[in-house]
């Protein structure tokens, strides 16, 4: 999983062989093919494991922040945006490879926002000034926005700094949410 952890952040999940796996992680094809179907199923794999450590620090976050809709908005955003940069295989994975790898993890994507969206909507539920429409597909909105902003950090020959990642996603989220 480390070598794929690499390789499919870069060079990609497309150019990326299973005999460049194995070579790189210093195993047989057969040891490989004992643990996992085939280069997807990999994929899937760390895929899945990305978002639930993701997961895992936004709810942390969003438990110990201040319980107010800024106070929210700004320890989710924080926490998310510091998570995936902290990697840059992370990020590349979770917001490159997830779309260039096609149908594979076409699935696991949808698992993926499906789960982030119910975050928000939670986190937001209970403040009277959240915006009155629609909190699902509010909520997907917002994932986008985030998504498309870890994209072009991850794209940019000269990525912007985290801080000014973070300040524009928390303006976006605070906006859509109806934060002050």
């Amino acid at each position: 999983m480390t070598a794929a952890y690499t390789l499919y952040a870069k060079p990609g999940f497309s150019a990326t062989t299973i005999e460049r796996l194995c070579s790189e992680a210093r195993i047989s094809n057969r040891a490989f093919y004992e643990c996992f179907g085939g280069r997807e199923e990999l994929l899937q794999a760390l895929h899945e494991r990305c978002v639930e450590e993701s997961l895992a620090v936004v709810a942390k976050a969003l438990q110990d922040a201040p319980q107010t809709l800024d106070g929210r908005i700004g320890a989710g955003v924080r926490a998310y945006m510091e998570f995936a940069t902290a990697d840059w295989r992370r990020a590349r994975i979770m917001h490159l490879e997830v779309r260039r790898s096609g149908d594979v993890l076409a699935a696991s994507r949808q698992r993926a926002v499906a789960s982030f969206a119910r975050l928000v909507e939670e986190a937001s539920a209970e403040f009277p000034q959240a915006a009155k429409i629609d909190r699902h597909l509010l909520s997907l909105g917002v994932i986008g926005a985030l998504q498309e902003l870890l994209i072009e950090w991850i794209l940019a020959e000269e990525p912007k700094e985290l801080e000014e990642l973070v300040q524009v996603a928390v303006h976006i989220c605070g906006r859509a949410l109806g934060a002050s």
